[in-house]
């Protein structure tokens, strides 16, 4: 591998964790430097998720404080991520190239749409809250929670923005306190997709090109820690809609 490339791949992994941290979306800088420098879709896509795992461990450490308090829900949800990661992953490896082209936009879109009006939406569903409302509520978000990793373990791009959304709308707790919990169910769903990949797909792996991701979002997930934390809900808010729309842009004129 040239030096350049190795240097332009670390610099790219160290921007995908910091964006993953703060929202996620990550793969959209990493998957396409890979690209560029001619590695086959899938080897650039296990390569990529394995390699975004450090960055997740490190972002999600970085938001340890807002976790606190967070045991309960994330017994909840942790496991649909798990289920979800391996569907997603199976199926990357199964399904033709380009099975998800045009939903995924779709999904991205709504993602960033819950964001924007999910305390709104929030407020509206708890002043009508009664019992079976609050177990509707827990029903669909284990199955968002489930369909945003069966997403992320086929290709991960803005899983953070789905996750986000779903969240805003069918949880009361804080933003910060949601993105907490955004990073460790992402992290889960990279790692079991990467696991997945290890076992169903070794030789389509790059070790460099993963190892090199891996360097550099491992730092970016401690800076984008610090920055997410700083930025006030409805600036974190605007900024995931950016990373968003940018995500849309991005896979449609592809």
């Amino acid at each position: 591998m040239p030096l350049s490339h190795a240097v332009l791949i670390l610099l790219a992994g160290m921007v995908a964790g910091i964006i993953n941290t703060v929202v996620g979306s990550g793969t959209l800088v990493t998957f396409p430097t890979l690209l560029a420098f001619g590695y086959p879709s899938v080897t650039a896509n296990v390569s990529n998720t394995l390699g975004l795992v450090a960055g997740g461990l490190s972002g999600t450490f970085g938001y340890r404080k807002e976790l606190r308090g967070m045991t309960a829900v994330l017994k909840r949800l942790a496991p649909m991520s798990f289920l979800g990661g391996v569907t997603g992953a199976v199926l990357l490896i199964v399904l033709p190239p380009g099975v998800f082209k045009t939903v995924v936009p779709v999904l991205i879109l709504i993602g960033t749409l819950l964001v924007v009006f999910g305390p709104w939406l929030s407020k509206r569903a708890q002043a009508a809250h009664s019992d079976s409302d609050t177990r509707a509520r827990r029903i669909a978000l284990l199955v968002g929670i489930y369909g945003a990793g069966v997403y992320g373990g086929y290709f991960g791009a803005a899983q953070g923005v789905l996750l986000l959304g779903l969240m805003s709308v069918l949880m009361t707790d804080s933003l910060q306190e949601i993105n907490g919990v955004k990073n460790v169910l992402g992290t889960i769903v990279n790692a079991v997709a990467a696991i997945t990949f290890l076992i169903i797909a070794w030789d389509r792996m790059n070790w460099a090109a993963a190892g090199l991701i891996a360097v550099g979002s491992l730092i970016g997930g401690v800076i984008g820690a610090r920055v997410g934390r700083a930025l006030p809900p409805w600036l974190l808010r605007a900024f995931i809609v950016v990373i968003g729309l940018a995500a849309i842009g991005n896979l449609v004129l592809r």
